[in-house]
């Protein structure tokens, strides 16, 4: 075994106030993005691989607490504590629409077909608006039992979850009638809820448990306590083998999906980590922290060099990946590992 490096993070600054929120694009023909959330007011946009600041979007007036990109990275959306939520160019930075609302805004998602844009916040109220049509009126789904702190699309734009700051659980709407069809019942409120790319799972966070719900049936898959508080957790999109969590305790850690083990500890945070989210490709993840930075770690046990031969080729490059590669095709194929094989069978089966 060589011995365990120690991970140093790209830091990106440029928030002069807390992270709370951050998105990455979807790869694109000009490569994947990341977008930043700030209680400063400013959302920055940056390249998802390197962390360098393409440009700030200006115009809010109060701190954002959400923010999202389209499919093809070619617009940004953005929820703010001034009563709005923007949507902007992604190219120019030009805000394109600004939708009023009567409270704080907490959270926006683009549909995936992008032509619909999703909000909730303190109003309880969800609304979609249609950005073929942005001066028409919204359309507002039944009211949400509380104060509305995340939201996301799911089922290709069938169906829509959100969770309350003030109550546990996650409801799942029908987009069609617009009353909840589902509620995944947790104890906390769920700070963090996030559908895998490839639309199997949902991963929340409440409280000091991070779970993994089946998208399509609802079921419970996966729950792991964590050992502090978490605010956030993300599921490894290519493989999704790992997942990571971030919260109070200012560090994120890596865990295994499968057994819940602790893989990794990354410490650099100096203040508590409020969002963690994998990079598209998985090859890397982001942390937003109360002290202003965003991190980009890379993951483990790639080394950097290997992650730029695994993106320019898109084929493994050294021997140590295509171990890699192997020992996770073998997992795939529940081969008996220690008596794991169950468990993989299970987890292969929902």
């Amino acid at each position: 075994m060589e011995k365990k490096r120690v991970a140093v993070p790209l830091v990106c600054h440029g928030h002069s106030r807390p992270v709370v929120d951050l998105f990455y694009s979807p790869v694109t023909p000009d490569g994947f993005f990341l977008i930043s959330a700030s209680k400063d007011s400013n959302p920055m946009l940056r390249n998802g691989e390197t962390g360098d600041w393409i440009g700030t979007f200006e115009g809010h007036k109060g701190a954002v607490w959400s923010c999202c990109l389209d499919t093809n990275a070619l617009r940004a959306a953005t929820g703010s504590a001034d009563f709005t939520a923007k949507v902007w160019d992604a190219l120019t930075g030009d805000e394109l629409h600004s939708f009023e609302h009567k409270h704080i805004v907490r959270a926006c998602a683009f549909s995936e077909d992008t032509h619909l844009l999703l909000t909730g916040g303190i109003e309880k109220i969800l609304r979609i608006y249609d950005l073929n049509r942005p001066d028409a009126p919204p359309r507002e789904v039944d009211k949400s039992p509380g104060s509305v702190r995340t939201v996301a699309w799911l089922h290709s734009d069938q169906t829509i979850l959100s969770s309350c700051t003030d109550m546990g659980g996650v409801r799942l709407w029908d987009v069609r009638s617009g009353k909840i069809v589902q509620t995944l019942e947790t104890k906390s409120s769920v700070t963090s809820a996030e559908v895998s790319q490839d639309g199997r799972y949902i991963t929340t966070a409440d409280g000091s448990t991070v779970k993994f719900w089946d998208a399509n049936y609802f079921g419970l898959v996966k729950s792991y306590n964590m050992p502090c508080t978490v605010e956030s957790a993300s599921l490894e999109p290519k493989y999704g083998n790992k997942f990571i969590a971030g919260g109070e305790d200012m560090w994120i850690r890596v865990f295994d999906f499968h057994t819940g083990d602790e893989i990794a500890c990354n410490k650099g945070h100096h203040g508590p980590v409020h969002c963690v989210r994998f990079s598209p490709g998985g090859e890397s993840y982001a942390s937003g922290s109360e002290d202003g930075t965003i991190r980009i770690w890379q993951t483990g046990p790639l080394t950097h060099d290997d992650t730029e031969t695994l993106a320019a080729n898109g084929s493994t490059g050294k021997v140590k990946v295509n171990a890699e590669e192997v020992s996770r095709k073998i997992e795939g194929f529940h081969i008996a590992d220690e008596g794991k094989s169950i468990e993989k069978e299970e987890a292969g089966n929902e």
